[in-house]
């Protein structure tokens, strides 16, 4: 690769990463909100790099034609790199979907964390929930404080082979789109909406196994499905934020 590739794979990279993370929301499909000052920062050092080799280039290039020397460049890194031009481009001209039913299919359902005890529930009705709120209840709460309540949780929709129940899904990040995690709910009675659709559902806990016990199934007989806007929260298993 020679220095003027090298130039324009600096500033292709740096003109990317601003473009997906300071003139649009793209790179919240990636990464927490957190994130993107070092995003935004990186981008800016890279487009730096790339005018100031350009530029440095040019210097070079005009005092060796001044002192008439003709020199050979030894400077070419491995044709590999020349890959690097890809993600580059992507960023600025297809940036691939946010994660979704796709990736929350292929995933196991994340591990709640074991909990010693718990706070009464508010008697609000329909009580709002997260889905790892809900899934620990079933599971661990020995009080039975979920039987019989009605609670309204949030997601995107994530069919499952065979149909006649879907999945209630949050993905969470840590950091980045490579540490995503799923956490699920199935739901029952309700027709399959599309895929990755963001809804709010109402319903109660569907019975089976010994509820307080991993026996009991994570699962809701609906009430009612209602769409809804994607939360600016989306990437995290929490009561839904408006939309951005």
């Amino acid at each position: 690769m020679r220095r003027p590739l090298q130039v324009t794979l600096l500033v292709l990279s740096g003109l990317g990463l601003l473009h997906a993370s300071l003139f649009t929301d793209v790179c919240l499909r990636y990464v927490k909100p957190g994130m993107r000052p070092l995003l935004v920062g990186s981008g800016f050092v890279l487009l730096v790099l790339g005018i100031a080799e350009a530029a440095g280039r040019r210097g070079r290039a005009a005092g060796s034609d001044g002192a008439g020397h003709h020199g050979h460049d030894h400077s070419a890194v491995p044709r590999v790199a020349w890959l690097l031009l890809l993600p580059a481009l992507s960023l600025l001209f297809y940036a691939p979907p946010a994660l979704g039913a796709y990736t929350a299919s292929r995933q196991p359902a994340k591990v709640v964390d074991q909990r010693d005890g718990f706070d009464p529930l508010p008697r609000t009705s329909p009580l709002p929930i997260t889905l790892t709120d809900f899934t620990t209840r079933v599971q661990q709460d020995r009080s039975l404080a979920i039987k019989g309540r009605t609670v309204r949780m949030s997601g995107l929709v994530t069919p499952v082979p065979g149909g006649g129940s879907w999945d209630l899904t949050r993905i969470i990040i840590s950091c980045c789109a490579a540490d995503a995690q799923s956490v699920k709910v199935r739901i029952y009675g309700s027709s399959v909406p599309p895929a990755d659709t963001w809804v709010s559902v109402t319903g109660n806990w569907h019975p089976g196994g010994k509820l307080g016990t991993r026996s009991a199934p994570v699962a809701l007989d609906a009430q009612s499905v209602r769409k809804i806007p994607k939360p600016s929260n989306g990437y995290q298993d929490a009561l839904p934020f408006p939309a951005s």
